[in-house]
């Protein structure tokens, strides 16, 4: 059990690195040059970073340290110590890349082109951080301070903050920037839903078969999983069949569709997405 736990930690730290890295790369080369400001801490800084002596990297470090000094304050131990991780690591990333590949200017000459890549890249981070229960930090920190003291419905108080930096950035830079972050804002919830239901996704099996031995022998042999086995009865024949329920990742899925195929042509299979699998060997129930 001990070294399950600390493979479990060592992949999910991995992960966090590597999302937190996809976070600093995708803010630093598309979002910082070309001035987006769709909400976060990295908006915050975008916006300031105009109107201040200040770099928008800078300033990204100041209000992410500032922001784990009032974690630490008001939410103590449950502040989260991947939380912490996470905001030190893309804080520290960030001032780095700034030092070592300093941009006076954006990337490329086509502004929806980084606008996707500045939402693409910290959405897929985000999704990462938030399968494996961690967070980005910045405003998600402010957002647990608000849920332990306050009533306020978090999702609304934040988004009003995002909207309020877009709208800052209208007026701060010219309207074509203003009207980019706009739709990063309106993208990038949807853009994160759609990436956690895709890193989740898994293959739900319902086959209907005459001889279930060979396809669950199969299923437990060369794909490692399990099954549950139902006897059922045709309507038209009124012979007795076999229901095989499992569950398995789409690369298997396809193994097994394969074998099936194969070995069973006349087995009737039907093959269902789903996203929110919780059970031994997929998620917890916590």
């Amino acid at each position: 059990m001990e070294k399950w736990k600390v493979r479990r930690t060592i992949i999910d730290y991995a992960l966090i690195t590597a999302a937190s890295l996809i976070l600093v790369v995708g803010v630093y080369f598309f979002k910082f040059p070309n001035h987006f400001s769709f909400g976060g801490v990295t908006g915050m800084a975008v916006v300031l970073s105009a109107v201040t002596p200040f770099t928008a990297g800078t300033l990204n470090f100041v209000i992410n340290i500032l922001l784990l000094v009032f974690g630490f304050i008001f939410l103590g131990k449950s502040f989260g110590i991947k939380t912490v991780y996470v905001s030190i690591l893309t804080s520290v990333g960030l001032s780095a890349l700034e030092k070592m590949y300093p941009m006076s200017k954006p990337l490329t000459n086509e502004p929806v082109l980084e606008l996707i890549f500045a939402i693409v890249l910290p959405a897929v981070s985000s999704a990462i951080l938030f399968n494996i229960g961690a967070s980005g930090g910045g405003t998600d920190i402010l957002a647990m301070i608000l849920k332990k003291y306050t009533p306020v419905n978090i999702g609304t108080a934040l988004f009003l903050v995002d909207l309020l930096i877009t709208v800052a950035a209208c007026f701060i830079f010219d309207a074509q920037t203003g009207l980019c972050s706009l739709c990063g804002l309106l993208a990038k919830s949807l853009v994160i839903d759609s990436a956690i239901e895709n890193i989740n996704l898994c293959k739900y099996f319902t086959i209907v078969c005459d001889d279930p031995e060979p396809i669950c022998d199969f299923i437990h042999q060369e794909l490692m999983r399990s099954a549950t086995i139902f006897k059922a009865e045709g309507t038209y024949t009124h012979r007795q069949k076999y229901v095989i329920l499992t569950v398995m990742k789409r690369s298997q899925a396809v193994q097994l569709r394969n074998f099936i195929k194969m070995n069973q042509p006349m087995a009737f299979m039907m093959i269902t997405n789903s996203s929110e699998i919780i059970g031994k060997g997929f998620r917890g129930l916590n």
